[in-house]
């Protein structure tokens, strides 16, 4: 093991799973801000990809100051439209050529935008539904080093910055979590009148939980108020089913608390996100790489989609504190609750934090002391293959919102 300046502590506070007020909220993909960070993530994906395929490496670039403009939308039951289009700014900095070889950035961040929207938000047509716009300024040429190559070295730290995970989820969490992550895959699989716009708040007091659904419904799949209000219930069941699954507390589910029925003024789209009428979006606004927002635990307040996956600690010790915290649960027994903090300082390896600092709180009968050791060494393992979290980034297979 090296000598990495590694600590491990108790927590002086309650586990989350044992405070009296805990609140969980996560934005569904086809919030304005996750599609932001979506397609910033997309794009950086893509330019990364596009690096290595070109010249052998990934070179220096940044997508993670995305930001959406609202459009302006009429929905109708049976299908209304689109009257002014959303607009999209893929917005950052992009090396557009080395060693005498051009890459046209902008095109291929206008393609890897067009994929993952119509992956993702089906119901909106880019070019009439939604514009999307790239202004890339020209980045410095930094040479960043190819991960997994024999001899190459650690990266150093683009900033001194710090990433935040905590683990394991309570149980408001999972939740909140797991019932968007299922309405978005297999409940709209089979009822297309959901939207990927399903934002969830959840809020527990003692062992009452309370979930709030704000789900887009898609006015072609609806003919009237009462088809709507059908929608509506199925929503509410399938959230109960997901909570009862995970808990035995008492938990009620609230929907579309916004609606008033005798107006007829309901939560209708045409394309199944508020981005269509209103509702702006930005990189960073919603979840953190946890895939929640959690006002109960520490936060890093980095924009974690769209970041060079290189050096960029703001991504890179986002995802791999998240990912070591769920290995130290996974592989220790005895812990109640974990919180893992890694500061980088600029210019230091990102092998070589400059404190990675693990705050416990152990089951009873279990001394943090017994335990440090084998945390420590997990950590360590971690981190000395952190440029791992870098070639995953490039691949797809890690989620930062």
């Amino acid at each position: 093991m090296t000598d990495r300046n590694i600590r491990v502590e108790a927590i002086d506070r309650d586990a989350v799973e044992d405070q009296e007020v805990e609140i969980v909220e996560r934005k569904g993909i086809g919030h304005p801000d996750s599609i932001s960070d979506g397609v910033a993530e997309h794009v950086s994906e893509a330019l990364a990809q596009a690096y290595l395929d070109r010249v052998g490496t990934v070179l220096h670039f940044n997508t993670d100051e995305t930001q959406l403009v609202a459009g302006e939308a009429a929905p109708a039951y049976g299908g209304g439209e689109v009257q002014s289009p959303i607009y999209l700014l893929i917005v950052g900095r992009a090396t557009k050529e080395y060693q005498g070889t051009k890459i046209p950035t902008e095109r291929i961040a206008l393609e890897a935008a067009r994929e993952y929207l119509e992956e993702n938000i089906p119901k909106l047509d880019v070019g009439s539904d939604i514009v999307v716009d790239v202004k890339l300024g020209e980045g410095s040429g930094d040479l960043q080093e190819v991960f997994g190559e024999d001899g190459v070295s650690v990266p150093m730290a683009n900033d001194t910055s710090f990433g935040v995970g905590h683990a394991p989820m309570t149980e408001t969490e999972r939740i909140v979590y797991e019932a968007e992550q299922r309405l978005n895959g297999e409940y709209a699989e089979t009822n297309p009148e959901l939207g990927p716009d399903v934002k969830i708040m959840g809020k527990r007091e003692g062992d009452q939980v309370d979930v709030t659904v704000a789900a887009a419904i898609v006015d072609e799949y609806v003919a009237d108020l009462e088809e709507y209000d059908e929608a509506v219930q199925g929503v509410r069941s399938f959230v109960e089913s997901v909570a009862d699954e995970i808990t035995d507390r008492s938990v009620d589910v609230y929907v579309n608390t916004a609606d008033d029925y005798e107006q007829e003024s309901v939560y209708l789209t045409v394309t199944g996100t508020s981005a269509e009428q209103g509702d702006d979006g930005s990189v960073g606004r919603g979840n953190r790489v946890s895939g929640l927002i959690t006002p109960n635990r520490s936060m890093s307040m980095e924009a974690s989609s769209g970041k060079n996956p290189v050096n960029h600690i703001g991504k890179i010790y986002n995802l791999l504190s998240t990912e070591i915290a769920q290995d130290v649960v996974d592989d220790v027994e005895g812990i109640r609750d974990l919180r893992v903090r890694l500061l980088s300082q600029i210019g230091r390896p990102i092998d070589q934090p400059h404190v990675a600092d693990v705050h416990v709180i152990t089951e009873e009968g279990v001394a943090v002391a017994d335990i440090e050791a084998e945390v420590t060494e997990i950590v360590d393992e971690r981190l000395a293959d952190v440029t791992s979290i870098t070639e995953r980034v490039i691949a797809g297979e890690l989620d930062t919102f």
